[in-house]
């Protein structure tokens, strides 16, 4: 007799929705995520949808119907709660929208729990569109499996950023000029913490100064390559995971 298929299946669409979902709850969908499920999955009813509303968890749901503009889906299942999310904020300088938009992607993917832009003086961009990120870092939680979504801060000011810093948070900034290795710096500190990286060509001699001089902040150098901003940003947010985030094996 043939084992009855696995229910939701591993295939089933994923995606993030408004909350807060409780079994027996209905879900209407409409626009993007209704013509996705529609149009381009072709969904049926009996269908089954993981869905997370990043507050209770991740749900199995099941298509009730579908509409021309609309697909509504029934939560049956809680098949987990809301992920716990390591302790740690990405501040990342703008750079060029497809570069920001890889450290969105990758950096949600590598499980921060928040991204806060920063306008430093060799950055060429000020400004970042919310709507637009929220869409990057939800695309990108749906396809790892996250849970939970990182916190999209406002756009800050380095100076203010560091005027308004939380003195309990180690800010660990990569500094092309030299550091502490980064893995040792990581494994050394307990607490909450925060990467700042800067934009293409670096901080400026003043900016480098303010940085250093703060009482959180801690040099960091990320080995002998001078690294695109992109690439520092991705890198040193998963050797954090690996060293003191839900990589290594003292979280697991």
């Amino acid at each position: 007799m043939p084992a009855t298929p696995a229910w939701p299946p591993r295939s089933a669409p994923r995606l993030f929705v408004p909350g807060p979902l409780a079994q027996g709850g209905e879900i209407a969908l409409e626009g993007s995520q209704a013509h996705y499920l529609g149009k381009v999955m072709r969904v049926t009813v009996g269908d089954a949808v993981i869905a997370c509303d990043d507050e209770t968890g991740e749900w199995a749901c099941e298509v009730v119907s579908v509409g021309k503009r609309d697909v509504v889906l029934l939560a049956r299942e809680r098949l987990r709660e809301r992920e716990a999310v390591p302790d740690f904020v990405l501040c990342a300088a703008l750079l060029k929208k497809p570069n920001f938009d890889l450290v969105l992607e990758k950096a949600t993917e590598l499980g921060v729990d928040a991204i806060r832009p920063v306008v430093t003086r060799r950055c060429v961009a000020d400004k970042l569109n919310p709507e637009r990120a929220a869409t990057i870092v939800a695309e990108a939680a749906e396809q790892c499996a996250r849970t939970a979504l990182p916190r999209i801060e406002p756009v800050a000011k380095l100076e203010a950023l560091l005027r308004d810093w939380p003195a309990d948070r180690a800010l660990f900034f990569a500094d092309e000029q030299g550091g502490a290795p980064a893995a040792a710096a990581f494994a050394a500190h307990d607490g909450p913490a925060a990467l700042l990286v800067g934009p293409e060509g670096g901080f400026d001699e003043e900016e480098r100064a303010l940085v250093r001089a703060h009482p959180s902040a801690r040099a960091i150098t990320l080995g002998p390559r001078i690294l695109r901003a992109e690439t520092a940003c991705i890198s040193a947010v998963a050797l954090w995971m690996a060293t003191c985030g839900d990589w290594s094996s003292s979280q697991s």
